[in-house]
């Protein structure tokens, strides 16, 4: 029988936009020292997408059926995935993630994530070419496009949610500098030596989006293409 991680505190299922939802979860990261992390939802018709899989609470379980069925759990996110095996053995869901994406730890990969193979309609993958490791986003073609990211775009007003030593560890490496961040210790860790991610961050820019939900953070709704603009040319400049 699997052990699972334990439920760690969180907030909501709260809407982003139609069918598009996210919750703020956390997760410990050492004794006295934990952030937050977010799951996003997409739903078509009574299916579920969960991307950064967090798992909820009884209660929390109850709101997420009343949303629809957990079909897939997707993982974008290199980092990520401590509570996918959870949500694919209690809801039979079919776990998605980029050819070679997923590491030692993690389930098996049951689809890849391609441009032509992807767990909703309406969408558009964005992997990264030149990260160390595999990064990938997904864009979700409604409205005025919602872009869910994982490491490497995160978006820090404030660091609810976090303990007291996290509160300032985040402010110190530089989290809350700015909307639409990159990830700092992301960037420092999935940098070729003597590269640059820039082109990678320049194609993801160009995508068609005016909101992002990020794995870390809040959702940034509106401003979000042009935040990542200005970020792009701070840090690259």
């Amino acid at each position: 029988m699997n052990e699972y991680p334990a439920v760690m505190p969180h907030g909501p299922i709260e809407m982003v936009a139609d069918d598009v939802f996210w919750v703020r979860g956390s997760v410990s990261l050492a004794p006295g020292l934990r952030i937050t992390r977010n799951m996003a939802i997409v739903r078509s018709g009574d299916e579920l997408t969960l991307f950064h899989a967090v798992r909820l609470s009884p209660p929390g379980e109850a709101e997420l059926a009343k949303l629809g069925t957990v079909k897939n759990v997707v993982k974008l996110a290199n980092a990520h995935g401590m509570d996918d095996a959870y949500y694919l053995d209690h809801f039979d869901a079919t776990y998605w993630a980029l050819p070679d994406g997923a590491r030692d730890q993690d389930p098996e990969i049951q689809q890849q994530l391609r441009d032509d193979n992807l767990p909703i309609d309406e969408a558009k993958l964005f992997a990264f070419r030149d990260s160390k490791e595999k990064e990938a986003a997904l864009l979700v073609e409604r409205g005025d496009g919602i872009l869910i990211t994982g490491d490497a775009v995160q978006n820090w007003p404030d660091s609810a949610g976090c303990s007291l030593p996290a509160k300032l560890v985040t402010r110190l490496m530089g989290f809350l500098k700015r909307p639409a961040q990159i990830g700092p210790p992301w960037r420092k860790m999935m940098t070729p030596e003597n590269g640059t991610l820039q082109p990678d961050f320049e194609r993801l820019a160009d995508l068609d989006f005016a909101h992002i939900v990020p794995v870390h953070g809040h959702p940034l709704m509106n401003t979000a293409k042009q935040d990542l603009l200005a970020t792009i040319e701070a840090t690259y400049s």
